[in-house]
């Protein structure tokens, strides 16, 4: 499946802040698979994908952070010279805008998990299916 949802957190822009949220996290059993964390006018933005979103949401709600879930494609490609331009270009060639991406690294495998938030959410997940597919 090429489809998951993101949280994108509004934390504190101090030190220490963001390491109390993926602490709490911690605490909780949630896993983040991905992030990515960046200052946006004077707020510190993380977004995150986690292996268990129902327990992600309980422990940012109990910090009263801000959050909101968003759709994004995933593909889980290999870890080799190449395969993240080939994932970006199949996109570019049917016309799909990459808003943003970042990556992280599947549990237990040797595969990177690559997130784009994208423009055309289901026709981006079904050529990153197929490219997952082609690449295996």
């Amino acid at each position: 499946m090429a489809k998951a949802k993101e949280f994108t957190v509004t934390i504190e822009d101090k030190p220490g802040a963001l390491g109390k949220c993926f602490a709490a996290l911690a605490e909780r059993g949630v896993n983040i698979l991905a992030f990515q964390s960046y200052v946006e006018e004077g707020e510190s933005l993380a977004r995150i994908l986690v292996d268990d979103r129902t327990g992600a949401k309980a422990v940012l709600g109990s910090l009263r952070m801000i959050f909101e879930e968003t759709d994004v494609a995933i593909v889980r490609l290999a870890h080799r010279p190449g395969e993240l331009g080939r994932a970006a270009a199949r996109l570019g060639e049917q016309r799909i805008n990459i808003d943003y991406s970042y990556c992280g690294l599947e549990p237990g495998s040797a595969r990177a998990l690559v997130v784009f938030g994208v423009d055309h959410l289901t026709k981006a997940a079904a050529l990153l299916d197929e490219l997952a597919a082609d690449g295996a």
